[in-house]
């Protein structure tokens, strides 16, 4: 059984990101924990409860098959840091499914793991800042709702979830990681 690691923040995660993707990765047989900065019952932005298994700090890339990182309000605030750069950077090392949702790219694109490859992120009408982001960490922004570079997904907004979720697990059900 694949093994697949998914990082929230404590406070303000999207809920729609992390629980429909969490199921849509469960509904195809797939294993998942959920780590964040604290331990306990984490909030999503909209009142979602999510019980975080683990600490960011205590994952061990070699322990799954797949890293993703989910977005929301708190992403940036929790977890745009060393401990999940360490991690994602691992993750692309070690050939591991890397991805992230929503924001969440830009923690990618902090980490140096994008760099030549293609990736999209969340951004508005009045706010490029996340794909600049991307774009001077050397990413190849794509205007596209889930982009899959290899072994590589990301996907813009919280309306991607189910698309970006059976992205991660055909890769993973399709090759021997």
């Amino acid at each position: 059984m694949k093994n697949i690691a998914l990082i929230i923040a404590f406070r303000d995660f999207r809920d729609e990101e992390y629980f429909h993707t969490k199921k849509v990765l469960e509904s195809r047989g797939l294993k998942t924990k959920t780590f964040s900065n604290e331990k306990g019952v984490a909030l999503g932005r909209f009142g979602g409860e999510a019980e975080a298994n683990a600490l960011i700090d205590d994952l061990d890339v070699d322990e799954f098959d797949a890293v993703v990182f989910i977005g929301g309000p708190g992403a940036p605030k929790f977890l745009d840091n060393e401990a999940s750069y360490k991690i994602a950077k691992g993750a692309l090392d070690k050939g591991k499914v890397l991805a992230g949702i929503c924001i969440a790219p830009t923690i990618l694109a902090k980490a140096d793991t994008l760099k030549g490859r293609k990736c999209t992120v969340w951004s508005s009408n009045m706010d490029k800042t996340a794909i600049r982001t991307l774009k001077e960490k050397g990413g190849i922004y794509r205007e596209e709702s889930v982009v899959v570079d290899g072994n590589l997904v990301t996907a813009d907004n919280y309306e991607a979830a189910r698309p970006f979720a059976e992205k991660i697990a055909d890769i993973l059900t399709k090759k021997e990681i």
